[in-house]
């Protein structure tokens, strides 16, 4: 069933905090509370302002998304211990590799490790170069206003100026899905 995005206004950051990356029937406790893995797109008149996310990634490099500006940006919400964060992630990577990176930014934003050390062996063992975010208190998210997604993973899609174009919440339901989604975004500078 599809939600407009505004329905998950002021619930969805909350959600993520109270449910998805909490002890109570969360992913605490290595239980999952996933999204369906539904696209919703954002219609270009509807879309509010660049959203503003910066920090540290789990190297300990500074990255700020408005350096992006100018691609469309990928931006996909894990924890290494989130069983379909482990399974999407070779198929982000090989998205990231199809898609290319001249017209496309993939970032991560890691919301639950408890070391950035962590997060960053997970992202080597599975070939992961492009970096991740290290949020462990799920402030970057905030960013996103109402669209900050209520679980994880959760993958948020920002077109050449900054804002919100399309979302996933829930795992990626495959990697045509994603590419295609990001095609439709570059596109819209073609008409």
């Amino acid at each position: 069933m599809r939600r407009p995005a505004r329905a998950l206004a002021g619930l969805a950051g909350v959600l993520l905090l109270a449910s998805a990356c909490s002890d109570v029937g969360g992913t605490g406790d290595l239980e999952y509370v996933g999204g369906e893995g539904n696209v919703v797109t954002v219609a270009t008149s509807d879309r509010q302002d660049p959203v503003d996310i910066s920090g540290t990634t789990v190297q300990g490099e500074p990255l700020d998304v408005a350096d992006l500006r100018g691609k469309v940006v990928v931006l996909n919400v894990w924890w290494s211990g989130c069983g379909p964060c482990r399974k999407e992630m070779p198929m982000l990577v090989d998205a990231e590799e199809e898609l290319g990176k001249e017209e496309v930014a993939f970032v991560g934003i890691n919301i639950r490790d408890l070391a950035p050390e962590n997060a960053a062996t997970f992202e080597k063992d599975r070939g992961v170069d492009y970096p991740s975010l290290y949020d462990p208190g799920s402030e970057t998210l905030l960013a996103l206003g109402e669209y900050a997604p209520p679980s994880m993973p959760a993958t948020i899609f920002l077109d050449q100026q900054g804002r919100v174009a399309a979302l996933i919440n829930g795992p990626v339901p495959s990697r045509t899905t994603l590419t295609s989604v990001v095609e439709d975004i570059l596109a819209e500078n073609d008409s």
